[in-house]
């Protein structure tokens, strides 16, 4: 195992991405995850909700979505060309339900490129790699601006279990410091629902992911 528990990656690379998303194929863990984005959507978002997916990568949650919820309208944002073709790809004919839309979650600007206001902004395995704290904070920071009143957030990604003896890289942190941010951006009560692939002792870059919920 690495010194440092990550990942590096090049999602300009189109032969790079394309290898990235057949290994990124859900496994049941990260389909459990999926189910409770979803959930949380309809409940707090209603079943017409505009979701905002950041960084929707080769659009694995949002086949998943889609194929359950037949109402909701869907934006995925990403700044990478390749991971999007793929997206659309993954996504067949549902893709005429989703509006792509490019940007950099990096340029605090990004929420002026969405084409509405959205009821609900999802994403997974994403803001980790904007590379630290100060950059996941930016993103709930704007998230909290961006949503309608009693609209949701849902973020699975990557985190650093307590207790991990291991150096993990600083877009992975401790679970206690996600809620932190974003009560620091302005929601009220953040949530953790779960902690996935819990492993720490001996843990890879594809394990150790939580689920959290924020409302505005």
């Amino acid at each position: 195992m690495a010194d440092v528990v990550g990942a590096e990656h090049a999602f300009h690379d189109a032969d790079f991405v394309r290898g990235w998303a057949a290994r990124f194929v859900p496994t049941p863990p990260r389909l459990a995850l999926f189910d409770m984005i979803l959930n949380e959507v309809l409940v707090r978002g209603g079943p017409a909700a505009h979701v905002v997916e950041l960084g929707i990568g080769p659009g694995y949650l949002a086949r998943h979505i889609l194929e359950r919820a037949d109402r909701l309208t869907y934006e995925g944002v990403d700044f990478s060309a390749p991971m999007a073709a793929i997206a659309r790809e993954t996504l067949g004919v549902l893709a005429a339900r989703v509006t792509f839309t490019t940007a950099d979650l990096l340029d605090q600007t990004w929420p002026r490129a969405l084409s509405r206001r959205p009821d609900a902004i999802v994403s997974t395995w994403s803001l980790h790699d904007l590379g630290s704290e100060a950059a996941v904070a930016n993103v709930y920071a704007r998230c909290f601006e961006t949503l309608a009143d009693g609209g949701v957030l849902l973020n699975g990604d990557f985190i650093k279990p307590d207790g991990t003896p291991h150096a993990f890289e600083p877009g992975r942190f401790p679970i206690a410091r996600h809620l932190s941010l974003l009560t620091a951006a302005g929601f009220a009560d953040p949530r953790c629902l779960a902690h996935l692939e819990p492993n720490v002792e001996t843990p890879t870059p594809a394990e150790n992911y939580a689920c959290f919920v924020a409302v505005r």
